[in-house]
């Protein structure tokens, strides 16, 4: 196939592409996202502005923010090979214990200064235990009365009990992501499986709560298992699909693994937009060690919300700059979905 002729049909697919999402209004099928994914590298620019235009058409051009916590740092019992918070591993991050209620109000009080709408209280653990679940709960009900902001919580695996209790607090999300595509997962983690991931899942939107699910790319997984995860996401429904790119920790079993390359993250970045079209596609962990620069692009490019200042064991950018890109863009900062 000549130049020509790829160009061709690469334009002809971003065509049909376009109409299906925007005119006809229909999901794309398993195979036009594999076609697009399969683009060569010039054709991303073009993927991103479709991407933007559909983000626009179904999701506004507000832009949600979101602080996060880490309430509870290090010495998880799983074994996740990315994640410098496993207790299995040499890394630099030591287990600490919940913090005193008085550094999340403030955490949290800082967060809605920024302007944002949702603050995250997270948790280096399997699953909350009685006590740790009962600090949760007094957490919560602080930062909603104090702050009025709608609160998520991330805190591993939950049973029926755990989420009925998190719902009956006025917890609006649950974070659970899950990380990578169900046939590659075995090799990212082996201390507890995809489907335990997928049960909980299923369990937070039984109970009423928001579902934030999110992917971490660069653990190894290819791009057939990328877009299996972008249709095992579909299939599964969250309201909320962070997207993280790894930023290897020195101590872990993929410290040694080289970053997602920018393009490669704007590349996918549209195909998850043009894949879950209602979404909210939340800017999340590495993208600064992954874009750099060309953050903005992502924003450009399908991205919907975003995680302001630090996480939970890497820092951030600074949240100034992050408004500041907001406004050079004319993307005003608004909640998206309905408040409970």
């Amino acid at each position: 196939m000549n130049n020509f002729t790829s160009n061709s049909h690469a334009k002809a697919l971003l065509r049909e592409a376009e109409t299906a999402l925007l005119d006809e209004k229909r999901d794309l099928t398993p195979e036009e996202l594999a076609d697009l994914a399969a683009l060569p590298d010039e054709h991303v620019a073009g993927l991103a502005a479709i991407a933007h235009e559909v983000r626009v058409d179904r999701c506004g051009m507000e832009v949600e923010l979101e602080g996060i916590i880490s309430a509870k740092t290090g010495g998880c019992t799983e074994d996740c090979s990315f994640c410098s918070q496993s207790a299995r591993y040499d890394s630099p991050v030591k287990a600490t214990p919940f913090l005193d209620m008085d550094e999340v109000r403030e955490a949290a009080r800082s967060t809605a200064s920024l302007g944002a709408s949702k603050f995250c209280l997270v948790l280096a653990v399997k699953g909350p235990d009685p006590r740790t679940l009962a600090r949760i709960l007094e957490a919560v009900a602080m930062v909603r009365e104090e702050t009025g902001l709608q609160v998520a919580v991330s805190a591993g695996l939950l049973d029926d009990d755990q989420a009925a209790a998190l719902a009956g607090a006025g917890v609006r999300c649950y974070n659970h992501n899950i990380e990578t595509a169900r046939s590659f997962f075995p090799n990212i983690v082996t201390s507890h499986t995809w489907e335990e991931r997928v049960e909980t899942c299923r369990r937070i939107k039984a109970h009423g709560m928001d579902l934030c699910s999110g992917v971490l790319l660069g653990l190894g997984e290819t791009g057939e298992q990328r877009l299996e995860m972008l249709l095992q996401l579909r299939d599964l429904g969250p309201d909320d699909v962070p997207i993280n790119f790894l930023n290897p920790r020195p101590g872990t079993p993929l410290g040694i693994r080289s970053k997602v390359p920018a393009w490669d993250a704007l590349r996918w970045i549209a195909i998850f937009r043009l894949g879950l079209p209602t979404t909210v596609l939340r800017y999340a962990g590495g993208r600064e060690v992954t874009l750099q620069e060309l953050q903005a692009m992502g924003l450009a490019g399908g991205i919907n919300a975003l995680i302001v200042g630090n996480y939970l064991t890497t820092l951030g950018r600074d949240a100034t700059d992050d408004i500041k890109m907001l406004q050079n863009m004319a993307m005003p900062v608004g909640i998206i979905g309905s408040a409970i």
